[in-house]
């Protein structure tokens, strides 16, 4: 796959993620991927297959009550991975989540088997989810 399809891959699993597709999302991810979530924060780590990964992105729907708006600002793709750029606002409990966040994605085959999120402030993002 080239970086072409690779960065188009990226856009989409963005916009699938931003309409709550989740059909999408699981097409995208292979079987066994690897989604590891930045920080100390309840909602951190390591998540283990597809399936924890859409759970994850469920709750992090739920736990904003569907406030969670991810802007992407660029997706550049080098030789080894594809790095989506975004601003994430949400609102929790009379908090609110105003952060830019880097998600390097690494791409083989067509699907995504892992991606790594970093947070710009991750005590404020683990605030804002605990």
């Amino acid at each position: 796959m080239g970086s072409e399809e690779s960065a188009a891959l990226v856009r989409r699993g963005y916009e699938a993620f931003s309409a709550g597709d989740m059909d999408t999302l699981r097409d995208i991810f292979t079987e066994d991927a690897k989604w590891h979530a930045a920080g100390n924060g309840p909602i951190s780590g390591v998540k283990q297959g597809r399936d924890e990964i859409l759970a994850y992105f469920g709750e992090l729907g739920s736990r904003s009550n569907g406030s969670m708006k991810v802007t992407v600002e660029d997706v550049t793709v080098g030789d080894r991975y594809t790095v989506g750029i975004q601003l994430t606002r949400a609102e929790r409990d009379g908090k609110t989540l105003d952060e830019r966040q880097v998600i390097v994605f690494s791409v083989s085959d067509g699907k995504v088997t892992e991606g790594i999120e970093m947070s710009e402030d991750t005590s404020k993002a683990a605030d804002f989810w605990s």
